[in-house]
């Protein structure tokens, strides 16, 4: 650069020449100085122009630049040489010029194919997600989880560049219509959902009346009965709002809890009278089989009477020693029986005790009658008579059997 003579010359005019392969051609005049000051102004210039494309190239280089941009800078600068008013090397700067223009355009059209594949991308994306929208609004009953994926699927959208308008217009168009879409089925599910929530704490209200009806029964068995039906009408019946679902419940609940306490107080004073009454019952057992029949038949008969009588007047036992119990005392009174009818048989029917006995009855009954009938009551005359008749029907069966 400092050997300017080699690219221009200034004439004795003071007219400057820059020189090109096709030959010398002016490009301004100097009239303030030597020559040599003239194309050192001028190389200056074209220093200039050297300068703006190193930085062209640099840029372009390290991709800070647009390749199109470039491009464009490249050849503005290649267009400007012909007529540039600088003296230097301008067609080494214009072959320059040329390689990075077709550099420039070659990163261009790299450019071009990462957009175009980041468009296909983006389009690609988003496709997908319409896609998904569309499925989610026709199909899905997990509305919370819908509803969420659908906001996602929005925050995602936002996210996505590089798609044409008009491309994306559609899409967002059939986005938001699936949007739309689940919205609407799903208000019409939730509504249809308070319908019949609705109905389902009409049901349940008349079950918890029901129940609380029932609450103070002393009809164990057919009420326990009742409020187990109620209690599979409330499963089977659907579920109210939460709110209204766990009032009623407490008071359903209230009024089972209500009946079953007391019937549990009531059964267990009852277990424990009838256990008390199984250890008195097992004593007077005790007391009967230790009786000495055989030695003492007559004395026998009358303290088992007596066992008898507080047996009845000792209540009910657990049903499961009822039986066992009953058994036993049977057979000592049929051992009893046994013993006195041997003993009667081997007696004569003036001797029998009981003919004697059952004598006895039969004349009071008769005095009985009498009396009745000398006081004129019918009522007494009828009762006396009946019991006359049956006391006298039994005296000649024992007579007989003697």
């Amino acid at each position: 650069m400092s050997d300017w003579t080699a690219f221009g010359r200034v004439d004795a005019d003071g007219t400057v020449y820059v020189k090109t392969a096709e030959g010398e051609r002016v490009v301004g005049s100097w009239q303030a100085g030597a020559p040599e000051e003239g194309l050192a102004h001028f190389a200056r210039r074209f220093a200039d122009l050297v300068t703006e494309v190193e930085l062209t190239e640099a840029r372009l280089n390290s991709g800070a630049a647009d390749a199109n941009h470039s491009l464009s800078t490249i050849r503005r600068l290649r267009a400007s040489l012909a007529e540039a008013h600088v003296v230097g090397d301008i067609d080494g700067l214009a072959t320059r010029l040329d390689r990075l223009a077709g550099l420039a355009e070659e990163k261009a059209g790299e450019a071009r194919a990462a957009r175009d594949a980041a468009r296909t991308e983006a389009l690609a994306r988003k496709t997908v997600l319409v896609e998904e929208a569309e499925k989610l609004a026709a199909e899905s009953t997990g509305w919370k989880t819908a509803g969420d994926r659908l906001k996602e699927i929005l925050g995602e959208w936002k996210t996505i560049r590089g798609v044409d308008r008009k491309t994306d217009g559609e899409l967002w168009k059939r986005f938001a219509a699936a949007r739309d879409g689940f919205t609407r089925r799903r208000g019409a599910h939730f509504a249809s959902l308070d319908a019949q929530r609705k109905q389902a704490q009409s049901v349940k209200e008349e079950l918890v009346v029901e129940a609380e009806k029932l609450k103070d029964s002393t009809e164990w068995a057919n009420t326990a009965s009742q409020l187990k039906e109620l209690m599979n009408q409330w499963r089977a019946a659907p579920r109210a709002s939460k709110e209204a679902e766990q009032r009623l419940w407490e008071r359903f609940r209230a009024a089972q809890d209500a009946f079953f306490t007391r019937r549990s107080e009531v059964f267990s004073a009852r277990d424990n009278e009838q256990r008390a009454n199984l250890e008195r019952k097992q004593a007077l057992l005790a007391e009967a089989e230790a009786l000495d029949i055989d030695g003492d038949p007559k004395g026998a008969q009358a303290r088992l009477r007596g066992i008898q009588a507080q047996w009845h007047e000792a209540g009910r036992v657990p049903r499961e020693a009822a039986g066992g119990l009953e058994r036993r005392l049977r057979a000592v009174d049929d051992n009893v029986r046994e013993v006195m009818d041997s003993a009667w048989r081997r007696t004569s029917p003036q001797d029998n005790p009981l003919l004697a006995q059952m004598r006895a009855q039969v004349a009071e009954a008769e005095e009985r009658l009498a009396r009745a009938k000398a006081a004129g009551d019918a009522r007494r005359v009828r009762d006396a008579e009946q019991a006359l008749s049956s006391k006298r029907q039994f005296l000649n069966l024992a007579e007989q059997s003697n």
